[in-house]
C-alpha cells in the first residue's frame, strides 16, 4: 500500500513492522511482537483517572498477551490521544465519547481531518466536576460570571465538555469568565493558592487532586450543580449526555449529593489495528479486570452490559465485535 514518505502512515507501518512481517509469514498469534502506545491524560504527572487506568492497562497487557509491550503515554488528556491516534504515534487511547464523536465526524478541533477511530470498549462514566472552595461564595452556576475559571488542559476533553456546560448555563466562556486553562492537579494547586476561584475536570471518582483539595486543613470544598443544562446539550451536541450525581462523601467535606452532567468514557483505537490484537486487548481487559479495580475502582464499571452502542456512538472494531458476540452481545 502506497503512503507518504515521513507520513502517519509510515509512521504506523514502521512501528509495527514485526507484526505485520509475522503474520505474513504465517506465525500465530502468540507469536506477534508488537509495541501498544496507550494515551492516556495527566498532563504533568498524575491527579486524574486516566493516567493509573492506562498504567494498570499497559501491566496487564504486557504481562498477559504472548509479545505485546504496552506502555502508558502521559498526554493531554482525550482530544490530545485522538490527535495520537491520528498520526499513527499512538495505538490505543482513553477518551470521552463527546470528543471521540468530533474526531470520527473531523468538525471542532479536527476540522483538519476525520480520524477513523473504533471502539474497543465502554469503560465507566465521567462526570463533570465544577469544583470551588466555600470561601469564594460561589453557589451556582451563574456565581461564575466575573471569575476566575480553570476549564481545563489544552487538547483535554475536559475542555470540550467545559464550554459546552458554560454555553448551555448561559454564560460567554471568553466574556464571562476569566478563564485559565489547567489540569486537574495545576488547578487544585492554583484554587489553594489563592489563584483562580473555581475549575472544571471531567472524570472519575474518586479524582485524587478533588479529594487532595476536599482534605486541605482551613479548606471547605464547594461542587457546583448543573444537570440542569444536559438536556441543552443533547438538544445542540446529539443524546450523548446524562443527568447524574457525584454520591455524597465522595470528596472530604462534600455534604450532599452533587447533581452534574456525564459521559462516558470509551477505549478506541485506528481502524487500522488488525482484528486479532483488537480482540486480545479487550478480552485481557476483562479477563484481568480485578487486578484493574485494584489500580482504580471506576474499573468496577468495565461491565458486558455498558457494552453497547447506545453507550458509544463510534462503531466498534471488528475484533471488539468478535470477543462480545462470544458473551452474547451483537455490537456493530
Amino acid at each position: 500500500m502506497p503512503f507518504k514518505k515521513g507520513g502517519p502512515d509510515e509512521t504506523y507501518y514502521r512501528k509495527h513492522a514485526v507484526l505485520f512481517v509475522a503474520l505474513l509469514a504465517g506465525a500465530a498469534p502468540a507469536q506477534e511482537k508488537i509495541n501498544i502506545s496507550i494515551g492516556t491524560g495527566g498532563t504533568g504527572g498524575t491527579g486524574g483517572v486516566y493516567y493509573p487506568m492506562g498504567g494498570g492497562m499497559a501491566n496487564v497487557l504486557s504481562k498477559y498477551v504472548p509479545g505485546m509491550q504496552a506502555t502508558a503515554e502521559v498526554t493531554g488528556g482525550s482530544v490530545a490521544n485522538l490527535q495520537l491516534l491520528g498520526t499513527g504515534k499512538s495505538d490505543v487511547g482513553l477518551v470521552m465519547v463527546d470528543a471521540a464523536l468530533t474526531a470520527l465526524q473531523g468538525e471542532d478541533k479536527f476540522k483538519s481531518g476525520k480520524i477513523p477511530i473504533r471502539t474497543l470498549m465502554v469503560l465507566y462514566p465521567n462526570r463533570m466536576h465544577v469544583v470551588t472552595i466555600a470561601s469564594t461564595g460561589i453557589k451556582k452556576m451563574a456565581d461564575l460570571k466575573g471569575k476566575r475559571v480553570s476549564t481545563g488542559s489544552p487538547g483535554s476533553a475536559t475542555e470540550v465538555m467545559a464550554f459546552r456546560v458554560i454555553e448551555a448555563a448561559g454564560l460567554d466562556k471568553d466574556k464571562d469568565l476569566k478563564r485559565e486553562r489547567l489540569g486537574v492537579a495545576e488547578s487544585v494547586n492554583a484554587v489553594k493558592d489563592g489563584k483562580i476561584d473555581a475549575f472544571f475536570w471531567v472524570g472519575g471518582i474518586p479524582t485524587a487532586a478533588v479529594t487532595d483539595l476536599g482534605a486541605t486543613p482551613g479548606v471547605k470544598i464547594q461542587m457546583i450543580d448543573h444537570s440542569e443544562v444536559v438536556d441543552a446539550m443533547n438538544r445542540k451536541y446529539g443524546p450523548l449526555y446524562v443527568q447524574d450525581a457525584i454520591p455524597a462523601k465522595s470528596y472530604p467535606g462534600q455534604d450532599v449529593p452533587n447533581k452534574v452532567a456525564t459521559v462516558w468514557n470509551i477505549l478506541v483505537s485506528h481502524e487500522r489495528m488488525s482484528n486479532q490484537v483488537a480482540y486480545n486487548i479487550v478480552k485481557t481487559i476483562f479477563d484481568r479486570k480485578a487486578d484493574l479495580v485494584a489500580v482504580h475502582r471506576e474499573a468496577l464499571n468495565f461491565d458486558y452490559r455498558y457494552q453497547t452502542n447506545a453507550h458509544s456512538p463510534i462503531p466498534y472494531h471488528p475484533g471488539a465485535i468478535k470477543y462480545f458476540a462470544e458473551k452474547g452481545i451483537k455490537l456493530k
